[in-house]
């Protein structure tokens, strides 16, 4: 018999083999205890811990965000003791990945913010990022003349940023 502790932990190992990118500790505890009734918030940060002192997950940092990526010695793990996650979750974690892995990686690659500057406008950061490194593809920063340009800027930026990319690398590097 397996505890539910240890379930959490191979749900989190299944949900990572099957997203094949580095997930953000925001984006796990999203799907796992926000979005989805896998388990709750205290046994997903537990379990984060635990998967990545035993090394079946790997920790990095980038821009002061901590990403998760499963190891060689998690995947072994997984290949071996899926079977131990309820087959109703399992399917659900599947439907999540097949349904929104796109919309997740473009919410950790993506990164917006706005600050008030000394003359009472504000500067807008704009970024995507690399998931499978620590770069930064296109970082920008645009003075909005008010709080409501630079909020609809930062708001609006997951919905433009591939595009204005797109553009900009076709017009300079043409």
């Amino acid at each position: 018999m397996v505890d539910n502790d240890n379930i959490d932990k191979l749900k989190i190992l299944y949900l990572m083999d099957r997203m094949e990118v580095a997930l953000s500790e925001d984006i796990i505890i999203s799907i796992c205890y926000q979005d989805n009734p896998w388990m709750t918030y205290m046994s997903c940060k537990s379990a984060l811990g635990q998967l990545n002192d035993a090394n079946f997950l790997h920790v990095s940092r980038q821009n002061g965000k901590v990403f998760y990526n499963i190891t060689a010695e998690g995947r072994l793990c997984i290949a071996n003791f899926y079977t131990k996650i309820p087959s109703s979750t399992r399917e659900q974690i599947v439907d999540v990945v097949n349904k929104k892995k796109y919309e997740y990686r473009k919410r950790q690659e993506l990164d917006a913010d706005y600050f008030l500057n000394a003359d009472g406008t504000y500067t807008v950061k704009l970024s995507i990022s690399d998931p499978s490194s620590s770069n930064k593809l296109l970082e920008f920063k645009i003075v909005a003349g008010n709080k409501d340009s630079a909020r609809y800027a930062a708001n609006t930026w997951q919905d433009k940023a591939t595009s204005i990319y797109e553009y900009l690398y076709e017009h300079i590097f043409d």
